[in-house]
């Protein structure tokens, strides 16, 4: 009992040490950079726990998304200005000071003197005087000089430049603009680094979109259409959304643009039967369930019986009666063909950094290899779960060709049973690329980043 109340006491004596919307910020980073844990799932949990209030909430997101966000650049200055000792800092002094002055930089509305007020207490609180006086020195220093801050000469090193201004990293940089140029890389980096739009799927077996609209409208949620599938819409902002009854009773799902057109290109029709073999966390599975009209079937598969579950929980909410859930690795799945499979690869998710900016700073040019081979491995396994006559849908939500064209071109000259269908018939040709593959970039679709083939197997 002794250790067990020890144990309480050191639990609430390290949540006190983070206490306050800032020192949760800095508590999130600390783990996004020290493990392999994603920032979704570590912000997803804060905003559950009830710790914070309301009007918090929401500074924590733009606290936390914005750091990973601008994390090259705010390193860039925070290291001229300690001179070159911040790259050696304690992990909770450095993501202090990244708090702190990503505030600074990007933040109007919160005074310069509070920001800094803000890192100095808690790096007292956690590290002592001696570290929070560094801290308030450095953060200072910063404001006295913002307008003379040196940044990169864009013409000794173009890509040191960009990488720095628009804080992506340098291999990714170099690898963009010698597959883009400069200009259009730019472009591309400018982009993921804004605020995400949220995109909602209107769920037609619950609703009409001409009635959810007017619903819409009588929230005073502000939206607009869709201008490649005309059941989407993008709404300005939508408070408390998980709490809304519209939401609750299945009238809409959250999904982007861009992850609809693997389900659009399948062309799957009410009573046949689809395999999702990368299944969570759902949004395709659902999406083709409703395609089919809650008729047929619709097998998702997934590796993690809790990831099929939140899939479960969706189906419950949006109606759909027709998804079977199956755990197995879907690498190795044996099952009798199927009419159609959607095999979302995974992948590195260059595609999507305006929504997981700790990407940026998780990936590397050696998981672009390594993901390669785990995706042509799977797309083996697809050929061979679809019926004669029937289609394979490959797609990631990379830009990357190693994963995208690549497997493809690599898996159709295997085997000559498969032809490529052009995705044009099926998708807005405005997101089709010349090989008749769907191909989207953030920065001229205004979707995530994507790609998506239609395989159809011949009779023999």
């Amino acid at each position: 009992m002794i250790n067990q109340t020890h144990n309480n006491t050191a639990v609430e004596h390290k949540r006190n040490l983070y206490d306050g919307v800032r020192g949760t910020a800095v508590k999130i980073l600390n783990r996004v950079e020290r493990t392999d844990a994603y920032l979704d799932k570590l912000l997803d949990n804060e905003l559950r726990s009830g710790d914070l209030p309301d009007v918090d909430k929401g500074l924590l997101t733009e606290l936390v998304h914005g750091v990973l966000r601008w994390q090259n650049k705010l390193d860039w200055v925070l290291n001229g200005f300690s001179h070159g000792n911040f790259a050696k800092s304690e992990i909770n002094v450095k993501n202090a000071l990244r708090v702190g002055l990503y505030q600074i930089l990007f933040l109007e509305r919160i005074p310069h003197a509070a920001a800094v007020n803000e890192a100095v207490e808690f790096i007292k609180r956690i590290r002592g005087d001696k570290p929070a006086g560094l801290v308030n020195a450095v953060l200072r220093n910063i404001i006295r000089n913002l307008e003379s801050i040196r940044y990169p000469d864009p013409a000794n090193d173009e890509v040191q430049y960009l990488s720095v201004m628009f804080s992506h990293p340098h291999w990714m940089v170099k690898r963009w603009v010698g597959r883009f140029g400069g200009e259009e890389t730019q472009k591309l980096l400018s982009v993921n680094n804004e605020r995400p739009p949220l995109t909602l799927r209107i769920n037609k077996l619950k609703t009409e979109p001409a009635t959810l609209l007017r619903q819409l409208e009588a929230q005073q949620i502000q939206y607009q259409g869709s201008n490649h599938i005309n059941y989407f819409i993008r709404v300005k902002s939508f408070p408390r959304i998980g709490q809304n009854e519209m939401f609750r009773s299945g009238m809409f799902t959250i999904q982007d643009e861009s992850a609809a057109l693997p389900c659009l290109l399948l062309g799957a029709q009410p009573g046949e039967r689809v395999m999702d073999m990368c299944a969570a966390p759902g949004g395709k599975t659902t999406h083709i369930a409703e395609i089919l009209k809650n008729q047929g079937e619709v097998l998702a598969i997934d590796k993690y019986e809790v990831k099929l579950s939140f899939i479960r929980a969706a189906c419950d909410r949006l109606g759909l009666k027709n998804v079977k859930l199956v755990v197995a690795d879907a690498s190795s799945f044996e099952h009798e063909p199927v009419d159609r499979v959607l095999l979302d690869a995974p992948c590195s998710g260059l595609g999507v950094l305006t929504k997981k900016p700790d990407l940026k700073w998780k990936r590397d040019i050696s998981d672009i290899i390594k993901l390669g081979k785990i995706q042509a491995e799977l797309l083996e396994n697809a050929s061979r779960l679809v019926k004669p006559g029937g289609v394979v849908v490959y797609s990631t939500c990379s830009t990357e060709p190693e994963e995208n064209q690549e497997v493809v071109k690599k898996f159709l000259a295997m085997h000559p049973e498969f032809e490529l269908e052009h995705a044009g018939k099926f998708v807005n040709s405005d997101l089709v690329n010349a090989e008749g593959f769907v191909e989207t970039f953030p920065h001229k679709h205004g979707m995530d980043g994507s790609f998506a083939a239609r395989l159809v197997k011949k009779v023999a």
